[in-house]
């Protein structure tokens, strides 16, 4: 999995919360879209947990650049907003799912691992 988020606490705490789970391995972070994208071409992640507020490309733009240049990754936004449109955008993007920041603890790890299998 690779952690795509610009604040390096929150992402460092997602790895902490993540690393309970023997199931998920964290092979990279990405402090903006452009680097997610990167290192996505680079790390071949099979998820990618993608936040949509990032500078240089926002979460919505990289997943879509992702989506069109590799078939291997599945992209799982994170984000604090919960507005519809936020949501159908990242679908449209071709996010496999989406996950609120304040819903972390509750849905994260199965989340993960569902989109994981498809």
């Amino acid at each position: 999995m690779l952690i795509a988020d610009d604040h390096r606490l929150f992402a460092e705490a997602l790895e902490a919360i993540l690393g309970i789970d023997e199931r998920i391995a964290v092979v990279g972070h990405a402090s903006d879209g452009q680097e997610a994208v990167d290192l996505v071409q680079q790390l071949a992640p099979d998820v990618v947990l993608m936040d949509i507020s990032m500078p240089v490309l926002d979460g919505i733009e990289a997943a879509q650049v992702i989506g069109e240049q590799v078939d291997h990754a599945s992209i799982l936004m994170l984000t604090g907003s919960s507005s519809r449109a936020d949501v159908d955008r990242a679908r449209a993007a071709g996010a496999a799912g989406y996950v609120t920041k304040d819903r972390v603890a509750a849905e994260l790890i199965d989340a993960i691992v569902e989109i994981s299998r498809n």
